[in-house]
């Protein structure tokens, strides 16, 4: 096991619009988290009126995937550029597919 520490990359919370906002965490850990190849710990969330509606994570064991509309599927993750692109493509899909 590593001495290094993990390096918070990111940690945000940014209202979106009244009752819903995103909430997003990255690390870099000192070594790949279990059901993981790359080193990096994250949650992203889009949390609407107290629900979370959109989660991407790579919880320990799980590896990497998504929750959407209650559904959990793998994701394939790149590089940390393009996990914020798929996440925030993925909101914009949500208030798409909710004002309709």
């Amino acid at each position: 096991m590593s001495n290094r520490k993990a390096i918070k990359i990111i940690g945000l919370r940014e209202k979106v619009y009244p009752g819903a906002f995103v909430e997003l965490s990255i690390w870099q850990v000192p070594e790949p988290v279990s059901g993981c190849t790359h080193p990096y710990k994250y949650r992203l969330a889009y949390v609407i009126d107290g629900e979370c509606v959109l989660r991407y994570d790579n919880e320990r064991g799980k590896g990497d995937h998504r929750h959407f509309a209650n559904v959990e599927t793998p994701y394939t993750f790149r590089s940390v550029s393009q996990l914020y692109a798929d996440f925030y493509a993925n909101v914009q899909v949500w208030n798409r597919w909710r004002s309709t």
